[in-house]
C-alpha cells in the first residue's frame, strides 16, 4: 500500500486530511475517484477549495494538477460549483 505523500500534489498536510476523510492510502484515494473523495473530504473539511479538488484529481491521475486538462478543468470547477450548493 502506496503512502499518500508518494502522489503528485499531496503535501504532508492534504495526506492528513484525507486519511481523516477516511482514505488512508494511494489505493483508497485512487479506487474511491475524485468525486467522492472530494464530498468525503468536504464533509469533514467543510472549507476545502477548487485546489485541492485539482491536487486530488492530479494524484488520481499521477500527474502534478497544471498538467490537468482544460476540459476536466471544466469539469471540476462545474462539480466544485454543484458541492458549494
Amino acid at each position: 500500500m502506496s503512502d499518500l505523500t508518494e502522489l503528485p500534489n499531496i503535501g504532508k498536510e492534504l495526506a492528513k486530511r484525507l486519511e481523516l476523510a477516511g482514505f488512508e492510502n494511494a489505493e483508497a484515494l485512487k479506487a474511491a475517484g475524485t468525486e467522492k473523495v472530494f464530498i468525503n473530504l468536504k464533509t469533514v473539511f467543510p472549507g476545502v477549495c477548487h485546489n485541492q479538488l485539482y491536487a486530488i484529481e492530479g494524484a488520481v491521475q499521477g500527474i502534478r494538477w497544471h498538467y490537468l486538462t482544460e476540459q476536466r478543468k471544466q469539469e471540476l470547477r462545474e462539480f466544485f460549483k454543484m458541492a458549494e450548493k
